[in-house]
């Protein structure tokens, strides 16, 4: 529990920027939807007709006449950052004691090393879930200033999936961290932007659609979630899979692990 407050006070700053970032982005694009919301007729069908564009991103299943549709599309892509926060976090969470010649010091306390990648692990864990709380506030109390009418179902639906992509994300990372001597911010940003991109191809070709397997991107799709309204449980599965491997990973290299 001392290690966990430990790394939370170290990383409250850049939780308060990316909350605030994320955040205060989607309340502006929900804030702007009352004025857009006599144009969304012709934008539907200007986004209808941008051929690989149009399918990367799912606009042409999503009517932007309907609030959910218009945030899925406008405010979803900004849960690229909340992928590049949880990047950041698995990524520097194990490696840095190396890196900052911080293990001499943290390893002579009475912790076993299963106990440090526990109050990591629950760090990173905290400052996720803290960081989607509050967006989520953040959206809701815009939704409301708004005065408009929504079904708040999918709405909750596009937030959890962020947020399971967020843990999956930092937990692929956490596992990779383990590996490292050093950490590498540039490895954490690069598996974020691999997942994100994947996910892109996967959409504009058909021949390439087996990739959504890869990417936690693909259970966070605004089109599938407000047609289907629910969570694609195949991707969904996989992405647990994979969290946990990565969070086992984590745990047995480092608990063996000569650390420098």
């Amino acid at each position: 529990m001392t290690l966990m407050k430990h790394e939370m006070k170290l990383g409250r700053t850049a939780l308060i920027i990316w909350t605030l970032a994320i955040g205060l982005m989607l309340a502006v694009c929900v804030l702007i939807y009352p004025e857009m919301k006599s144009e969304m007729d012709s934008m539907t069908a200007m986004f209808s007709s941008m051929g690989a564009f149009t399918a990367a991103f799912g606009m042409d299943r999503i009517n932007f006449g309907e609030f959910t549709g218009f945030y899925s599309v406008e405010c979803g892509n900004i849960g690229l950052g909340g992928a590049f926060f949880a990047a950041l976090l698995g990524i520097s969470a194990l490696a840095k004691e190396e890196k900052d010649h911080t293990a001499e010091f943290l390893l002579t306390h009475p912790l076993k090393r299963r106990d440090v990648v526990t109050g990591k692990l629950c760090s990173i864990l905290a400052q996720i879930l803290l960081l989607n709380l509050m967006v989520f506030l953040l959206v809701v109390a815009s939704v409301l200033a708004i005065s408009e009418k929504i079904d708040w179902t999918p709405l909750f639906l596009l937030h959890l999936s962020n947020a399971i992509l967020q843990l999956e994300t930092a937990l692929i990372c956490f596992g990779i961290s383990a590996f490292l001597k050093r950490g590498s911010l540039g490895i954490g940003m690069g598996v974020a932007m691999i997942f994100y991109f994947l996910n892109l191809v996967a959409n504009i070709t058909d021949s390439l659609e087996f990739l959504k397997y890869f990417t936690p991107f693909s259970y966070t799709e605004g089109a599938d979630i407000l047609a289907d309204n629910h969570l694609n449980a195949p991707f969904l599965t996989i992405g647990i899979i994979c969290t946990l491997i990565g969070g086992i990973a984590a745990y047995v290299k480092y608990c063996r692990k000569d650390i420098a």
